[in-house]
């Protein structure tokens, strides 16, 4: 090659590199653009991307790891169960992001098996998530256990649940801790129907059995200095080794988080403009909040009437542990349960959404098994619950369905005007509903890994698929 031919060669180059910079900075700055607009958003929330980074400081303390490792063992323990088949995890399962397997949850009289082939009576709903809960101010589909204060690691006003318990546990360092005392007592969860006559006893009866194993004395007396010296093992010693276990099951470090601490390339570009649309023309921050008592969890923790279609083991009682309201017996009743005002009917705690992608199904009932489906349902309530069939559903949910007209009618302000997205847009958003709210730590195999081989009471873990 002459040098005047590799001159051509040279200019040919540089002018394609000059054209090829040219077309690449409209794109550059584009990205530019939406970074900035997404940055300034979550500023304007209060979004700060360091929620999991406050945990141990709220509570005071480093995560205990042995009491931690304890909570697990006891957490996958039907030992705690009186009915001698269910145990936290088979309706809270690693498989499922510590959710449940199924639409609507299958406690006692259960097969053992945790996942599609689960088999046995239902109850009325599914079960959440555990993941990230210690940042919960309220617990369960209708909030009916809450700290008072809005601060579940605050318990100076007390920690709220239902009766007998009421305000009886307000002592106790964390609502988690609280909470833990409820599961055991629960007929259709654990119990099973020859209980003994109060919740009370039912504890005491469970520390029994606790108590009777003495690999658990041995490892309760690594945390509890009064165990250690021959005290018995306390109900609240199981409550609180299974808060710890729920309280390590945090994970909120997404991209979303990487994103808001400065790391722009965290999020794809799909990402980010779905965010831009879940914070603005879509409106579900509205309901779906990160700022104040919402501690970053994509909640407000408040309860809403959404419009989602009524699913109920209807063909035959003998599938159902549970009554479900209404004339016919196929509805969900909501808050109404617990507060008794027919206008809280309906309505339910708006469901936080960080790693929500690892749920198999979604809203209080599974009705939806997709997160498309649910974040459509979102954008048009009626046309999707109309449209509504529950054909994809376990053969004993695909009976005739509850009333849909009053489901509609109570139908939260927020969501009666239709939100008009492309079919482009609505893949942005669900690109970040489902990708950048979910922590890389909780894949399914990691968490799945959290399964014990073996348990110190020599009890079988139930197969999980």
């Amino acid at each position: 090659m002459t040098l005047r031919s590799i001159g051509r060669t040279l200019v040919a180059l540089a002018a394609c590199l000059t054209l090829t910079l040219l077309l690449a900075r409209p794109a550059r700055a584009k990205a530019s653009s939406v970074d900035e607009e997404l940055a300034a958003t979550l500023a304007r929330h209060g979004f700060t991307g360091e929620i999991e980074s406050t945990l141990e400081s709220r509570l005071g303390r480093k995560i205990d790891k042995t009491l931690a490792k304890l909570g697990r063992e006891l957490f996958y323990d039907s030992i705690l169960g009186l009915n001698d088949d269910n145990s936290c995890a088979g309706c809270h399962s690693p498989t499922a992001g510590f959710a449940d397997t199924q639409s609507i949850s299958i406690g006692i009289e259960n097969n053992g098996v945790v996942g599609p082939r689960r088999a046995g009576p239902r109850n009325q709903r599914r079960a959440p998530t555990v993941i990230n809960s210690a940042f919960y101010p309220a617990l369960m589909w209708n909030s009916r256990f809450f700290a008072v204060s809005g601060d579940p690691f605050d318990n100076r006003q007390g920690f709220s649940f239902t009766s007998p318990e009421g305000m009886s546990l307000s002592s106790l360092p964390h609502l988690l801790v609280a909470q833990a005392f409820i599961p055991p007592t629960e007929i259709t969860e654990m119990t099973g129907y020859e209980a003994p006559a109060s919740h009370g006893l039912v504890r005491e009866e469970v520390a029994e059995r606790v108590n009777r194993v003495e690999a658990y004395r041995r490892q309760f007396g690594r945390s509890f200095d009064a165990v250690k010296r021959g005290k018995a093992i306390s109900y609240e010693m199981i409550a609180t080794a299974i808060a710890e276990f729920e309280v390590s099951l945090t994970f909120a470090d997404a991209p979303i988080d990487r994103f808001a601490r400065g790391r722009r390339k965290a999020m794809t570009l799909e990402q980010k403009r779905g965010a831009l649309l879940f914070f603005g023309e879509a409106g579900c921050v509205r309901c779906h909040a990160v700022s104040g008592q919402s501690n970053e969890m994509f909640s407000d923790f408040q309860q809403h009437a959404v419009g989602v279609p009524q699913i109920a083991p209807t063909d035959d009682p003998a599938l159902s542990n549970v009554v479900f309201d209404g004339p016919n017996a196929d509805e969900d009743f909501g808050l109404e349960q617990v507060t008794g005002d027919p206008s809280d009917r309906y309505k339910f705690r708006t469901s936080p959404l960080r790693n929500v992608a690892l749920q198999p199904t979604f809203f209080h009932n599974g009705s939806f098994t997709s997160l498309e489906g649910a974040i459509r349902h979102h954008l048009d309530v009626y046309r999707s619950a109309t449209e509504y069939t529950n054909e994809h559903l376990a053969p004993d949910l695909r009976g005739q369905m509850g009333p849909l007209a009053p489901v509609l009618a109570a139908v939260d302000p927020l969501l009666q005007q239709p939100i008009d997205l492309t079919e482009e847009e609505i893949g942005w958003l669900c690109a970040f509903v489902g990708e950048a709210l979910l922590d890389p730590r909780a894949t399914p195999k990691r968490l799945e890994a959290l399964i014990p081989e073996e348990l110190p009471s020599g009890r079988a873990v139930h197969d999980f698929e």
